[in-house]
């Protein structure tokens, strides 16, 4: 007989368990990742009230909770506007580090950045992943730092221009206009253009002159472009972005895109004395040797002169001028020079712009040891024999990269050498572009007009039917203008797509690809232990988290500026609370049904 008071008490303890769980679901209907638990009940071991091994002879002995289970379902997403919310749609976990570093799982995706750049969840466990380097994820997986990330500098390469140049201008009359460029380490430079209205044989001519900052860039041959029948101009015009402060002449050779020899005859012996960057060990100088380096299927020589120039000569390094030299070189006015260039590739026009003779720009600081007598600057390029040379060795100083060439440059020092100095000669690396052809001078003379360093940059003239060089009779006007590059930028914003990737977005435009976000599933996940937190733990039950990259191998996909809300269905809940209640009552009443018989079997012997 007490055996049915027991049982009423196992269905008060079951029920009540089964309120708790109903309780924690609804306390957690507003939890992010939050999963809800169902109560199931078993009955317990059941007494034989016979000696016979028949089943029908059996009464139960109450009710206890079997298990208490976690339902994955998917939660309702709600849209944050946070970028580095993110809701799984579908399997997974995403796994995220305590600070002891041991490994957890969680459906609650509210990622922040912290102090120290980590990606974090609410807690300040860091959330892993992997760290994307050339647009594919690589290495370990880890935790997501962007502390260190910016974006690095773009040297300016291309600029276009679409504009109409107005055909009615006089020779002469010109159109100008600036674009903001960018050099290797993303300083900005303001890039001028300036369009001249030229004429040659009767026909108008476009010529264009490009201006770094202050300083000029020969950029585009002196004729310029011409327009075709319909007023459009096209092609590609590639200059060197440097800046030169010198006056100069051109010369021009036209050529067969067949290898051969052009030559030409320099109607104006010319100067370019450039500053560099090199060591001059000397004595008696009495010859040179330079070599010569273009960026195209060039390599040309300029002719080099030099008015008597003095440079401060360091002996023992001290910073103080001990004596001085004096750099001569003396143009014949009588002399032509002759432009001879072997070609290697296909090509149409090389054009060489050379100084007028006799101008010498700037001294510079110079440091010597006896021995040397000359030095070189090792070039390369498609026309490994060219060179200038002149017509008689009376007076002008010529540079030669086949050694063919003669110098007649002095370096005469007004006090006695010191024997034993260390000799260094401070230049820096200058260029020289005209069109496809480009001189690079790694040495000086006497000082020199300075030419920047710099890269190419390829001159698109656009040419469709809605953005042109056209030449119409109307004002001249700029229709599009655009030049590649950039400068440094700093982190500013996120985003998270659907596989994981995490990107960045830059304060210099740029965007790119920094780390991706990893996700687990399990083959058991209802063995996996709630930690707390919104975290669940691996168990023996569960298995082994199988890690992979959303969207892969049955995994979820990611939703950014989303969070994945509780998967508690409040209705479901008070349904289940009135069974549980009911179920409560009723144990209840065999309690109190127990009671009253025991009860009445006390009263038996009065």
């Amino acid at each position: 007989m007490g055996s049915a008071l027991w049982a009423g008490i196992s269905g008060l303890n079951a029920s009540s368990k089964q309120l708790d769980v109903i309780a924690n679901n609804l306390a957690n209907v507003n939890t992010i990742g939050f999963k809800s638990g169902t109560t199931y009940f078993a009955d317990v071991l059941s007494q034989s009230i016979s000696g016979g091994a028949s089943g029908t002879m059996q009464v139960g002995r109450g009710v206890a909770v079997s298990e208490v289970q976690t339902q994955f379902s998917s939660g309702s997403f709600e849209t944050t506007g946070n970028a580095t919310d993110v809701a799984i749609d579908g399997d997974g976990f995403f796994m995220v580090n305590d600070s002891s570093g041991a490994t957890f799982y969680t459906r609650a995706g509210a990622f922040r950045l912290n102090a120290a750049g980590l990606l974090v969840d609410t807690d300040g466990n860091t959330v892993q992943g992997k760290v994307v380097v050339n647009g594919e994820p690589t290495g370990a997986l880890g935790d997501i730092n962007l502390s260190d990330v910016q974006s690095s500098p773009e040297v300016t390469t291309t600029f276009s221009i679409g504009a109409n140049l107005n055909s009615a201008t006089a020779t002469g009359g010109q159109y100008n206009t600036t674009q903001t460029v960018y050099d290797s380490l993303g300083a900005t430079h303001t890039l001028n253009t300036t369009f001249t209205k030229t004429e040659h044989d009767g026909e108008g001519y476009w010529g264009v002159e490009c201006f770094m900052d202050s300083d000029p860039v020969n950029s585009i041959t002196a004729n310029g472009f011409t327009f075709d029948t319909n007023g459009i101009c096209t092609g590609m015009y590639t200059g060197t972005a440097g800046a030169v402060t010198s006056e100069h002449n051109t010369v021009s050779v036209a050529e067969t895109s067949a290898a051969g020899t052009a030559t030409a005859t320099l109607d104006h012996p010319g100067t370019v004395t450039l500053t560099g960057a090199m060591i001059l060990t000397c004595d008696d100088i009495s010859a040179n040797s330079w070599s010569i380096t273009n960026n195209g299927g060039y390599t040309g020589a300029a002719i080099v002169s030099a008015d008597a120039t003095t440079v401060n000569v360091d002996l023992d390094g001290d910073g103080v001028t001990d004596t001085h030299l004096t750099i001569a070189g003396v143009w014949a006015d009588t002399e032509t020079a002759t432009l001879t260039l072997t070609n290697t590739a296909a090509a149409a026009t090389a054009t060489v712009a050379l100084d007028r003779p006799g101008m010498v720009y700037q001294t510079g600081e110079l440091r010597l040891t006896k021995g040397a007598t000359a030095w070189t600057v090792e070039g390369t390029g498609g026309y490994a024999n060219a060179s200038i040379t002149s017509s008689s060795l009376a007076g002008p100083v010529t540079i030669s990269l086949d050694g063919t060439g003669t110098t007649d440059v002095t370096l005469t020092p007004d006090a006695a050498w010191v024997t034993g100095d260390t000799a260094v000669f401070d230049l820096t690396h200058t260029a020289l572009a005209l069109n496809d052809i480009t001189i690079n001078y790694t040495g000086d003379l006497g000082g020199g007009a300075t030419i920047g360093t710099g890269g190419n940059i390829n001159w698109n003239l656009i040419g469709n039917n809605s953005l042109s060089v056209t030449q119409y009779s109307t004002a001249s006007v700029i229709r599009a203008l655009t030049a590649d590059g950039y400068a440094s930028g700093s982190l500013k914003s996120l985003s998270i797509d659907s596989d994981g990737k995490i990107s960045g977005f830059f304060t210099n435009g740029q965007t790119s690809d920094l780390a991706q976000l990893m996700i687990a599933q399990f083959s058991n996940p209802w063995g996996l232990k709630k930690m707390g937190g919104n975290l669940f733990g691996e168990t023996v039950a569960s298995g082994a988290a199988i890690q992979n990259y959303p969207g892969q191998s049955g995994m979820g996909t990611l939703s950014s500026n989303t969070l994945e809300m509780s998967n508690t269905d409040i209705a479901t809940e008070f349904i289940k609370m009135i069974t549980a209640q009911k179920a409560y009552q009723a144990s209840a009443r065999v309690v109190t049904t127990e009671d009253e018989i025991m009860q009445e079997l006390m009263n038996l012997k009065r």
